[in-house]
């Protein structure tokens, strides 16, 4: 089956921000189970919103596919929100009142920050964000669950990297909308080693240049330059540092995701990430097999890669926690009782654990060190 077929089945893909085909109920009607996601379709993070999507679409077509077809069907409303918080905020709003069992797989921290008032107001489950913002996770509502490690495990585990290569001028780039709890984090983390970061800079995830941040960069004579942005600012800062025969080291959070693994090795370039999805080269875990497997099943154009693995395990999450709901009693999945199987989930994806049942929403506490090689393989 084609991923147009999948995806706009239903209507499950929206452009704009009109619902169709949704009713104000707070239960998917029969045994069709829809789950809503504001995600960046345009703009800056258009590659990592249609990432996060198509690893979705792929969870819950298997699961559509499955025992013949004979079980709930599950399908995805996705509306663009161009990566702009103020519109996946009021995505989030019309698919919380077009009905949707749970919010799934929003791609922006900030976006999914700003739409906490309303998820906790409504009750809905806000499930497998996928960005580590401190925001949603720092005195957020319980009904926020997270299916990936958050930023502060992210930055813990890359001060032990500082630490074992003995940099002490580092530089700190991140999102100007990102939470301030994401600072925090990284200034905490760096604490530990007696650092203080020489330059914090905030930059515009869609802004068209970044030589001005590039230029007070290589000012500072930094060791390692930190960057908790998306991919095309981080691309475009190492690609004018390199040029400027920067010497020292970079290193990207998992938001930059396969989007700039992919525009390193189109240029020969290279830097270190966390990862907090196992390598997708790593056949032999199941959760990497299956994905691999349903991708292919939704189309040759979608792809294996960190991010759409990421969106693939929030989708397979999501369509356990909807089964498990319906075998405890009833044709229809409400938010309610979707939130009560999310709370009591604990699952082995093959190679991938995420665990609520122990009374905590932060699921996964995986995290992996890499280093992107110049042809674009992880290692490390």
């Amino acid at each position: 089956m084609k991923r147009r077929d999948l995806v706009l089945a239903g209507p499950v893909l929206l452009a704009g921000g009109v619902m169709t085909g949704l009713g104000a109920n707070a239960a998917s009607p029969g045994n069709v189970i829809k789950f809503g996601q504001s995600a960046s379709l345009t703009g800056g993070q258009a590659s990592y919103g249609r990432d996060v999507r198509d690893g979705i679409v792929a969870a819950f077509s298997a699961a559509n596919t499955a025992d013949g077809g004979r079980g709930p069907r599950f399908e995805l409303v996705t509306v663009d929100d161009g990566g702009v918080k103020s519109r996946c905020a009021q995505n989030v709003s019309a698919l919380i009142d077009g009905g949707v069992s749970a919010i799934i797989g929003l791609t922006s921290g900030a976006g999914a920050e700003a739409c906490m008032p309303v998820v906790t107001s409504s009750q809905i489950a806000l499930l497998g964000t996928a960005s580590g913002n401190m925001g949603i996770r720092v005195g957020s509502s319980n009904t926020a669950y997270h299916v990936r490690a958050g930023y502060d495990l992210e930055y813990k585990r890359m001060t032990a990297y500082i630490k074992d290569f003995g940099m002490r001028r580092i530089g700190v780039v991140l999102l100007q909308d990102t939470s301030k709890a994401n600072l925090a984090a990284m200034t905490q983390a760096l604490s530990t080693l007696s650092i203080a970061p020489i330059e914090i800079i905030a930059v515009d995830r869609n802004a068209a240049s970044f030589a001005d941040v590039a230029a007070k960069l290589l000012a500072a004579k930094l060791d390692c330059v930190l960057f908790a942005t998306n991919a095309a600012p981080i691309a475009s800062i190492i690609d004018l540092m390199s040029a400027a025969k920067y010497p020292g080291l970079f290193y990207a959070s998992s938001f930059a995701g396969q989007d700039l693994i992919d525009m390193l090795t189109a240029k020969r370039q290279s830097c270190v990430m966390s990862m907090v999805v196992p390598r997708p080269s790593s056949a032999g875990l199941n959760v990497v097999s299956r994905c691999r497997q349903d991708l292919a099943a939704v189309g040759p154009e979608v792809k294996l890669g960190i991010t759409t693995l990421e969106g693939y395990i929030a989708g397979r999450i999501a369509v356990e926690a909807a089964r498990t709901a319906l075998k405890a009693g009833g044709e229809h999945l409400s938010r309610s009782r979707m939130r009560e199987s999310l709370a009591a989930l604990r699952t082995d994806l093959g190679g991938y654990r995420v665990d609520f049942a122990a009374g905590s929403t932060q699921g996964s506490q995986y995290v992996d060190l890499i280093a992107v090689a110049r042809d674009g393989r992880l290692v490390g």
